[in-house]
Order: C-alpha cells, then structure tokens, then sequence
C-alpha cells in the first residue's frame, strides 16, 4: 500500500481578507514532491483558507492513489486537533469543508500531525505565491521544479502572530515598510520579509479588512391558521393545517413589502402546508421558486399537539413543568425538545449559509426555529426561547459573517400588516 505525506496551509491577509491556500503530496519513502496546490480564494479568514488547503491535499492524493495511506502534517492545531475528532467544528463555514475532506478517504485512512511553522514552509510559500498571484489578478500557475522553488526559498523569522498564519511574513513587512528603509527586500535589515512580503504588506495597508457579503436570512413566520388566534400548539407531530383566510392575507401583504425592497434572491421554506403556501405567494412575486428544508419544520409537540397552554398544564402538569425548566425534556407522548430542535436547526442554518453563501434568503418557518436561530446567533441560553414575542407573518433577519460571527438585524417586524 502507497503511503503519502500531505502538507497544507493557508493564510488570509486581514483574517478575513484576501486569502489563498497550498498543499503539498509527498511519497512517504522517499520524500519526493508528487503534486503542488496552491490557490488565491478571494476574501476568507485563515481558519477556512487552512481547510481548503487540507482539502486540495486530500484530494490530490486521492487523484494519485484512493487506496493509500495518508499523513497530514499541518501547523493549524485547530484543523488537526477538530479532523482529529478531538474539538467540535462550530464555524458554519468550515463544516462543509470539513465533512467534504472526510469523506475523501475511509475513517482509519488518515491520520493527522501538528507541526510547528517552521516544518511547513513548503506549503505556507505555496499560499503567499497564491496570493501574491491574486493581488496581481492572476491564477497561481506551478513552478518550472521543486528544485528550483526550494533554492528561492527564503528562511522568515518566527511570526509575532498565531500558528499557521499565512500572512505573519506580511506583518513582518509591514514593520520594514514602516521604518522607511530603501533597503532591499530579504536583506538583514528588513528583517528576512521577501519580496512577495514587501508586496503584501503594501496591498494590505492600502485597504481595510472586508468581511464580504454575509449570508443573511430574512425569517418569516408563516401567517395565521385557524389554530393560531386560539393559541394552540400546532407543530409537526399532529395535523397540518393551511392558511386562513387572515393567514393568506398576510402572507400577500409580505409578499408585497419584500417585492419592493428588492433584496430577497432565494426563498426556502418549511415542508409544512402552512409554510410552503406563505413562501408561494412571496415567491410569486419574486419570480422564483420554492426550496424545501427539512430542518426547518416546527417542533413536534407529541400529545400536546392542539391543545392550548392552560390544557397542557391542567392535563400533563410535571411534563409541562420539567419542559420550561430543561431544554432536554420532550413533551408528553415522545414529542421533540428544545435541545433536539436546536441541533436540526442548527444543521439546517449550517447547510443554507453554505449553500447560499453571500446572498439574502428569505427562509419561512415557525416560532421555535426562528426562535432558535435568533437565540444561537446571540449565543443565548435555551430560556432566551420564552424571553421573545413571535408574531404570525413577523419579519426577523440574521446575517451571517465569513468569520463565524452573527448579527440580529431585526426581530419580530410586522410593520406590512398595518
């Protein structure tokens, strides 16, 4: 059996910022260069320019040899340590790719190594060659030999920065052009910084670090049904009722509001009648289709299911109790809890931001994933649930930044129903 040596970096100039990645394939018994990738990615933080170098890696020995074993050598921790199965991989942008890099090869297959910077030069040069091609708008093309690269090869100081920053020859750089030396570049003076470094250095002072388009998600609750002004539940374990006649209405009325701001590219809805006949009338106006999720479905609320508040707690009073005190506990009769709605919803927003990334999207769904998706953006507690007001046909709107992190942009608008 083959075995090969994968090694993989990536870097990104602002983290997020102008980002590329190189990857390396090694015949193990020999040491001998197989394959070289690099490639500039355009606006990315380190953390995900680190995943599409491993997976341009994996994949390239895949091309060589399905069957062989492979070693992955890389100085991210964070990449080695979550491929490892050692920490979760939280970062909506990164689990695609890390799913993507698994399925590659068969679980036993790969094993994983950190290394210190300085043992992966070959493949953090092949990312600042990516993306020095990318500051000039070109592609990354392969050096003429190995040979040829590793005797232009220039040693960098250890970097003030993080491990498996690309970039930290960069801020090297920034230190020389700071002094306002005319030495040239690579010599003692300006402190080892090539001159892909020197370069930049200059591109990144010139402009301020650019998150891109985040993702965002414009959550509209679904409009009334004859269930919701007697304020019972209605989730997806009992019967599916369609819109009322006010229901059909207010979905009219969204369509109307989010037709003329313009900014809506997609709709996605849940599978459930009420759902996809609110998503159909917006859709119509928009000239677009329907996606259906799955994992946006209200929760099944069991023997619950058409029953108001004050029934359950008359009928099933310590289910109800132990449902508002623990996320954990399922409504009476094996329905769904909060903390297993969290997980799907969490896995569906995952897969849209992915999907849709960089765009606006029009998600329609229920009170508790819209909840849901609220309260994981700010990172709140599960009893944050009973803390928010969700009105039938209400607008809410989350985005969804390239480096994890998520801002409630409005919550609960029913403005267009006036």
């Amino acid at each position: 059996m083959r075995e090969f040596i994968v090694e993989a970096d990536g870097g990104s100039r602002g983290n997020p910022g102008p980002a590329g990645y190189g990857s390396v394939v090694l015949d193990a018994a020999t040491g001998e260069t197989l394959v070289e990738r690099a490639e500039f990615i355009g606006t990315a933080t380190n953390n995900v320019a680190e995943y599409r170098g491993l997976l341009a890696g994996l994949s390239a020995a895949h091309e060589l040899d399905p069957a062989a074993r492979v070693h992955v050598r890389m100085d991210s921790k964070l990449v080695v340590e979550q491929m490892s199965g050692r920490w979760k991989i939280k970062h909506p942008a990164m689990r695609p790719l890390a799913m993507q890099a698994a399925a590659l090869f068969p679980a036993g297959q790969v094993t994983y190594e950190w290394i210190p910077r300085e043992q992966n030069k070959h493949a953090d040069r092949l990312a600042n060659e990516a993306m020095d091609a990318g500051s000039r708008g070109e592609r990354w093309e392969p050096s003429r030999s190995t040979a040829e690269l590793d005797a232009r090869a220039v040693t960098l100081p250890e970097p003030a920065g993080p491990p498996g920053d690309a970039a930290a020859g960069a801020a090297k750089a920034r230190a020389a052009l700071a002094g306002a030396t005319a030495t040239a570049p690579g010599d003692a003076r300006s402190g080892g910084a090539t001159a892909a470094d020197v370069r930049a250095a200059r591109n990144v002072a010139a402009a301020p670090p650019d998150l891109g388009a985040p993702t965002t998600f414009v959550l509209l609750r679904h409009g009334e049904t004859p269930l919701t002004p007697l304020k019972r539940f209605s989730g997806s374990g009992g019967s599916d009722p369609s819109l009322s006649d006010v229901g059909r209405r207010q979905a009219e009325l969204a369509a109307g509001v989010l037709a003329a701001r313009g900014t809506v590219q997609a709709v996605v809805s849940s599978p459930l009648a009420r759902c996809r006949e609110t998503a159909e009338a917006v859709a119509a106006r928009l000239g677009c289709e329907v996606g259906i999720e799955e994992g946006l479905r209200e929760t099944d609320f069991g023997a619950w299911e058409g029953l108001t508040f004050g029934e359950v707690r008359e009928r099933y009073p310590d289910d109800m109790n132990a449902w508002l005190r623990d996320p954990e506990a399922e409504p009476t009769g094996g329905g769904e809890s909060f903390a297993a709605v969290a997980r799907r919803v969490a896995a569906a927003r995952d897969r849209l931001v992915a999907a849709y990334a960089g765009r606006t999207v029009l998600l329609v769904s229920h009170v508790t994933p819209i909840k849901t998706l609220v309260r994981l953006a700010l990172e709140a507690p599960p009893q944050a649930l009973f803390r928010m007001e969700l009105s039938a046909a209400s607008l809410t709107a989350v985005a969804y930044y390239a480096d994890g992190n998520a801002s409630v942009r409005l919550l609960n608008d029913t403005s267009h129903l006036r």
